[in-house]
């Protein structure tokens, strides 16, 4: 069993009023190690989300999600950018992006996002785009053609075939694919478990990364109350569809007053963490409104 401890008290990273594109919030981010530098792809939105209290989405309370950067040479400092690095494109993204993930496959860097139209609150779905720098994306259209999100990419590929994590609710289900645009062999990977804390919905992290014992997967859970905390799980190396151990207590939970209080109120919700200097940095949306991060030093993971 292990814990993430906080490495700050406070956000690491907040709205910013005279920026209109991330004045309400920023949140869910997707970090990758690059340059000995920690890059980071947040989610920013230009106003509350009070529409997610109506049954069905009402333009005249419309928010627009979109994707700012900012980068940190100590893991905990950032420099962001003033303007977005990623917007809503067609109108499947007429509500915007949310929620990035990424991973380095060779020399490429690949996002995959929710895009979210706005028909209905399930209009959203898994999408790609790649990037040679994290400035410059290409996109690569809708992965899956069904309401899905908590979607990554594993680095490693699995018997010569690309591994997508995705979630068929209320589970955290698998896909394989040759050539990224076909996904076959869906599966389940993880399920809910009844009763506790993570009996509503649950959903990946970041992508797992690779460690001594198998792969590490951060996930993502909701209980009843509609609280989110994060678990850890142990998947198989050769076989990551197979969990080998599952931590019966979550790694981080709602504490602080900004994780408690926001825009959605007892959420910590991580898409991304990176190891550094054998130190692994999880960073996590609070409340839906503003960033921090938590970690623990690799040695100290035992399933």
């Amino acid at each position: 069993m292990f814990k993430l401890r906080r490495l700050s008290s406070e956000p690491i990273l907040e709205p910013i009023a005279e920026h209109p594109f991330e004045r309400a919030a920023v949140f869910n981010c997707a970090v990758v190690m690059h340059g000995r530098k920690i890059h980071m792809i947040y989610r920013a939105a230009d106003r509350d989300f009070a529409a997610l209290s109506q049954p069905e989405p009402r333009e005249e309370l419309k928010f627009v999600s979109s994707f700012g950067y900012a980068v940190s040479e100590d893991g905990i400092n950032f420099h962001r950018d003033s303007q977005p690095v990623f917007v809503g494109e067609g109108e499947q993204e007429a509500w915007g992006v949310e929620d990035p993930r990424i991973s380095k496959i060779g020399d490429t860097f690949y996002m995959v996002y929710t895009a979210f139209g706005g028909k209905a609150w399930d209009n959203h779905r898994i999408s790609l785009a790649s990037s040679k720098d994290l400035r410059t994306w290409e996109r690569h259209g809708v992965l899956l053609q069904e309401p899905n999100k908590d979607g990554g990419l594993l680095e490693d590929k699995i018997n010569g075939k690309y591994m997508l994590f995705h979630r068929r609710m209320p589970h955290i289900w698998a896909a394989f694919s040759h050539d990224l645009r076909t996904w076959e062999d869906h599966q389940i990977v993880m399920e809910t478990i009844p009763g506790g804390w993570e009996e509503f919905k649950i959903g990946i992290a970041g992508q797992p990364i690779r460690t001594r014992q198998g792969y590490l997967l951060i996930y993502h859970a909701v209980d009843r109350h509609k609280v989110y905390r994060l678990g850890a799980a142990l998947l198989d190396g050769e076989n990551p569809t197979q969990v080998v151990r599952r931590l019966p207590e979550p790694i981080l939970e709602p504490e602080l007053p900004w994780e408690k209080e926001g825009h959605v109120p007892n959420v910590v919700f991580s898409c991304g963490q990176v190891v550094k200097d054998g130190f692994l940095y999880v960073y996590y949306g609070g409340a839906d409104r503003v960033i921090g991060v938590a970690g623990i030093e690799m040695d100290k993971i035992v399933f």
